[in-house]
């Protein structure tokens, strides 16, 4: 029996000491950060793996066709018929992270991407669906230090609203589907981004639509501010404010530019890879969405822009 007590109380020794080491590592060990290669390349350590909560390319913030969440208010004038309107616009989409092998942020992702992008009438009795477009593809994306790039094939059809065919029985309904490759390079220096590029239609409906585009662009972020001295309740937030640039050119409609240029606040927490972002926009070109691409458009208004 003397043997059996001295077994079980070396047991139990074992037992508290090693809790108390686990314990002790619990309570020195730092939270890792890690960062978002989107918006923080100089990042340290190495990811490989399926599901990266982020990618090695920045999304391109002005944009009209880029993937993401947002809603929008535009009032919207033809530069042709006189018309004008309020349109609300309002996307559902993401790029979702399949595999990634980096070394720090240089290395490269493969994703999937989804959008949804809708305009509806805003004067209208019921704010008439006008058009929605869909689009699904592959980017691959890229980094080395500041340069990044993404590659990507995706397809995009377009369809307009019931609602807007009936008051509209005269319209001239154009099937409008397409797949698309397109590549960006993208070059970032501190507080300033530049990127160019351009796409190739693969297979296009109706076929006798050009090929060719071009798109460039410049982004600035600048200075990051801590909302701590607001108060408690804004401990850990920050607020940067934002200024960028679309560029974009088709072979269909005469290499015309269209420009759409974006400003505002995007605010953080740290640790996070969301962001909330309040923004005005300008747009002056030939309509981004679905069937009206050879319609001449300009439009002011400000919307809400999430990413994740």
């Amino acid at each position: 029996m003397r043997y059996e007590h001295l077994f079980f109380g070396a047991l139990v020794c074992l037992v508290l000491l090693s809790g108390q080491v686990y314990a002790d590592d619990t309570l020195e060990k730092e939270p890792e950060v890690v960062p978002d290669c989107r918006y923080d390349p100089s990042g340290g350590g190495t990811s490989t793996g399926a599901f990266p909560n982020d990618d090695v390319f920045r999304p391109l913030m002005a944009d009209p066709k880029q993937p993401q969440f947002f809603a929008t208010w535009q009032t919207t004038r033809g530069r042709t018929g006189g018309t004008s309107a309020n349109i609300g616009s309002v996307a559902i989409g993401e790029n979702f992270g399949f595999y990634t092998k980096r070394q720090g942020c240089n290395g490269w992702q493969v994703s999937l991407l989804t959008g949804v992008f809708s305009q509806f009438n805003l004067d209208a009795p019921s704010t008439d669906l006008i058009n929605t477009d869909f689009v699904v593809g592959i980017p691959f994306t890229w980094r080395s230090e500041n340069w990044s790039t993404r590659v990507r094939y995706y397809h995009q059809s377009s369809h307009l609203g019931d609602e807007f065919l009936l008051g509209n029985p005269g319209i001239n309904r154009l099937n409008l589907s397409y797949e698309e490759i397109e590549a960006i390079l993208s070059y970032d220096y501190r507080w300033a981004r530049l990127y160019a590029g351009g796409g190739y239609l693969v297979h296009r409906e109706p076929v006798r639509l050009h090929r060719n585009r071009a798109q460039w662009g410049f982004e600035v972020r600048g200075p990051t501010t801590p909302l701590s001295m607001f108060g408690t309740f804004f401990d850990g937030l920050f607020v940067t404010p934002l200024f960028g640039a679309d560029f974009k050119t088709f072979e269909e409609l005469d290499w015309i530019i269209n420009t759409n240029v974006v400003g505002g606040l995007e605010w953080t927490r740290d640790g996070s890879f969301r962001r909330f972002r309040l923004m005005l926009n300008y747009y002056h070109g030939y309509n981004p969405y679905g069937q009206f691409f050879a319609q001449k458009i300009e439009s002011v208004g400000f919307g809400m822009y999430l990413t994740f």
